[in-house]
């Protein structure tokens, strides 16, 4: 049997990127997806995604998207297409709340340009967003929108083109670890001497082989015909939003690129199976955003256009999971996630590698393991 250097389970935004950095760095790869990426049926899909640099989660991220940038546009050169679209970006809430201080305290701690608007600055300068008087909007220029399906179809090129053979259709039924390990599918069994585990919604299941603090939620999005000038709504005019319209409630959108603008509730998803998931959002799901949009941006609230159904993969904390198996460390389980994993990609799959290679990343990774406190069992 043939041993591949690495071998890699699910093939969506962490999965590619880390394909691509792989096979770049020489090592012989095989990878696997149950679907077909980019596909509809996971978390990374919706025509766009936001990358933002003004973390309100926690500073500690801000590194991390940093990096991000720099390999992003290292993609989109060797891709030959944009895959980062530049909009700007609007943080809107009370200021004392987690959005607003939150990304207030990491542009502080780490430098960043950003502006702090008042409600009347924020209306006269993005007329398309009714703030209250006790609001206001934290402005960062450097946000934009990430083009998902894109992103991956270019990591999963290049991987392809470095010599990295990808299988899809081909789900990863179980995994043993011997002298290497070894991988069952539905297609055969292969033998690899590393193992990345980064399957998304499917990392709830039985594949780590040890319950995870994962929880899976089905999650809405749905796009709209903007009310008046559609110039008005194009990136460089509108920015990409995100607006805590209640304590720790928020809802989030996008410029229109050309499908309507892109409007969803972060998180408060119902929890489901991503195998037994209904993938159709109902004529009924959209009232509650359409009751928050009514009265906060009415210029969005126009004539529904599409809708769709993602999933996020939630930790407890909201913080990603990277960290080397407790049950084998040459296999190693990523799943950042939790709704905001996305704008990571391409230096999570550069930190994947540093792992595969026993490495030690540039980055502080404590924060993700598996063991830290509040969500290990």
């Amino acid at each position: 049997m043939t041993t591949w250097d690495v071998g890699i389970v699910g093939l969506g935004a962490m999965g590619s990127m880390a394909a691509l950095e792989l096979s770049r760095r020489g090592h012989r790869v095989i990878g696997f997806d149950r679907h077909h990426p980019p596909h509809q049926l996971g978390s990374s899909h919706g025509k766009s995604r936001i990358i933002r640099e003004a973390y309100f989660e926690h500073p500690q991220y801000v590194p991390l998207v940093q990096r991000a940038y720099d390999r992003w546009a290292e993609l989109e050169r060797d891709a030959g297409r944009p895959l980062l679209v530049p909009s700007g970006g609007l943080m809107i809430g009370r200021p004392d709340e987690t959005l607003i201080a939150g990304a207030r305290r990491s542009a502080v701690e780490h430098g960043l340009e950003y502006e702090e608007l008042s409600a009347a600055e924020t209306r006269r300068r993005f007329p398309m967003f009714e703030l209250a008087e006790s609001e206001v909007g934290l402005f960062e220029r450097r946000a934009g929108v990430l083009l998902p399906e894109s992103a991956i179809e270019a990591a999963l090129g290049g991987a392809g083109r470095a010599g990295a053979e990808l299988h899809f259709d081909e789900p990863v039924l179980s995994w043993e670890a011997g002298a290497s390990i070894t991988l069952t599918t539905r297609g055969g069994r292969y033998s690899v001497d590393r193992l990345i585990l980064s399957a998304g919604a499917w990392m709830a299941g039985v594949l780590p082989r040890r319950a995870l603090p994962l929880a899976v939620a089905r999650q809405t999005l749905f796009w709209f015909t903007p009310r008046g000038d559609a110039a008005a709504f194009a990136p460089g005019r509108m920015p990409i939003f995100i607006w805590e319209w209640a304590p720790e409630r928020f809802f989030y959108g996008f410029p229109d690129l050309g499908d309507g603008v892109k409007i969803a509730i972060h998180r408060e998803g119902e929890a489901v199976d991503p195998d037994a998931v209904n993938r159709t959002a109902g004529p009924g799901e959209g009232y509650g955003l359409r009751e928050i949009m009514a009265a906060r941006t009415p210029a969005l609230n126009g004539a529904l256009r599409e809708s769709a159904v993602c999933l996020y993969t939630n930790t407890p904390d909201g913080d990603f999971l990277i960290d080397r198996s407790p049950i084998d460390r040459r296999v190693i389980i990523a799943s950042p996630c939790s709704g905001h994993g996305f704008k990571f990609a391409p230096v999570v799959g550069e930190v994947l590698a540093d792992l595969v290679e026993e490495k030690v990343p540039r980055f502080d990774l404590s924060p993700f393991r598996l063991d830290r406190p509040g969500i290990s069992s």
